[in-house]
């Protein structure tokens, strides 16, 4: 929806972000339909019980109002996600990265066959009017089918803004696009037999805050055909050159786990199938060494070491532009860090969830000293001001803060969500917050 009315690139860009800047501030006019989004969640699972579910287990997860963003922040999202995917996919990079990475993240490949993309890449930004900048790359990031839910209950109040709610064909079109990436995953191993077995695997699935989506996945996979479990990874055996879940075959696994190397012992059927890619698992341990990790940050916001990656000039600009400075913490340069403290944000490298993560200006001596022990697996990166949403005419109100979310898939962006909260980061806990859907301002 073309609000800027001005045929100038720049002035349309310009126009754009001011105009969004003005909806998250002053637009009440799309909001949550509760109801709806309730009969979606039944409809979905295919039987009464999941929005009774999402409201007792996780009740801040759906935001009550949308976010606005201009489409030329969009695009620029869009342009970072290529930007990386063109330097993760450089031999020097993957090189340089799987020498000195876990011994599952450099799996030996069989003849004929290759590693699936592995599914929902999640590239996390903050976005301040035309401050936008790459927080994170996250290789199992949660939340889509919820969000694809979502849009099926958006109300508007107002005729103008009728044309920013998706349809239902929209929505059906994408939970349409995630079956077929499954099935783009097994076509990647070089199977000849078609896929029919999924196992959507956490450690005690029925316990963790997003299992309405673990629930979601489920069904979505049996409406087109297959034959889907949610399993703990230890409910799971390897036998018979096969991955197991008692006496049915895996032959797919959609792996949510934060064990991202299959380390723990708990993981061993799937760190054996992995192995020996007897099952295809996605996502997957070379994802996450290839793109996750934090302290490629450092890399990508630094031109000499993309310079010497033999990084385009065009893609270098679209970095630098969009990652703010990161570095690694060393104890060389504690003393700097942490009189700079105030302007940056340090997180642990393979930290996921924001744990152990911290603005600098809420360190204490205690905190940094346990940072400075870990000197190497922490990085520093300058803040990116998060966006802000007010969801009531209510001047006093606290507004939220929203970071953004692209879910991908080979090097396109299938889905823009944002993530209301207040605090220090993200947390699902603030009445109001949650997912939201994000909507072009023009």
């Amino acid at each position: 929806m073309d609000l800027a009315g001005d045929a100038n690139p720049h002035a349309q860009a310009t126009t754009g972000t001011a105009l969004a800047h003005a909806m998250n501030l002053d637009c009440h006019c799309l909001t949550l339909d509760r109801n709806a989004l309730a009969r979606a969640l039944d409809a979905e699972l295919g039987a009464p019980g999941l929005s009774a579910l999402v409201r007792e287990r996780c009740p801040f997860v759906f935001a009550a109002q949308p976010v606005f963003v201009a489409g030329t922040h969009l695009q620029r999202m869009a342009e970072v996600v290529h930007a990386v995917e063109s330097v993760v996919t450089r031999p020097a990079w993957r090189e340089r990265v799987l020498a000195t990475a876990s011994e599952t993240a450099r799996v030996p490949v069989p003849a004929g066959q290759s590693l699936p993309r592995s599914v929902f890449f999640g590239y996390d930004f903050h976005l301040d009017r035309d401050q936008l900048g790459l927080i994170e790359v996250n290789t199992n990031a949660g939340g889509a089918l919820l969000n694809a839910v979502l849009a099926r209950a958006q109300r508007t109040c107002c005729p103008g803004m009728a044309l920013l709610v998706p349809t239902v064909a929209h929505a059906a079109a994408f939970e349409a696009a995630i079956v077929a990436m499954f099935q783009a995953e097994w076509q990647r191993t070089g199977r000849a037999t078609p896929l029919r077995t999924v196992a959507i695997v956490d450690e005690a699935p029925a316990q963790q805050y997003l299992y309405a989506e673990f629930l979601l996945f489920r069904g979505l996979f049996e409406r087109h055909g297959l034959q889907a479990v949610v399993a703990d990874p230890a409910e799971l055996d390897w036998h018979a050159g096969r991955l197991w879940h008692g006496d049915t075959a895996i032959d797919l696994v959609y792996n949510r786990l934060t064990d991202f190397y299959f380390e723990q012992p708990a993981s061993a059927a799937l760190r054996q199938a992995w192995m020996t890619q007897t099952a295809a698992i996605t996502p997957h341990p070379q994802a996450h060494a290839l793109y996750a990790d934090k302290r490629h940050l450092a890399v990508f916001s630094d031109e000499a070491e993309l310079i010497a990656l033999g990084v385009a000039a065009e893609t270098r600009a679209v970095l630098l532009a969009q990652v703010p400075h990161t570095e690694v913490v060393t104890a060389l340069h504690a003393a700097r860090l942490w009189e700079r403290r105030r302007g940056l944000f340090f997180k642990p490298a393979s930290g996921y969830g924001s744990r152990a993560a911290w603005r600098g200006d809420k360190l204490t001596r205690r905190v940094w000293d346990e940072i400075l022990a870990r000197a190497g697996d922490y990085v520093a990166q300058a803040l990116a001001t998060p966006g802000q949403r007010h969801l009531a005419a209510d001047e006093t109100q606290r507004p939220m803060k929203f970071d953004l979310r692209a879910y991908a898939y080979d090097t396109q962006v299938q889905w823009v969500a944002a993530r209301l909260y207040q605090g220090q980061t993200t947390n699902f806990r603030t009445a109001g917050g949650g997912f939201a859907p994000v909507y072009s301002a023009c």
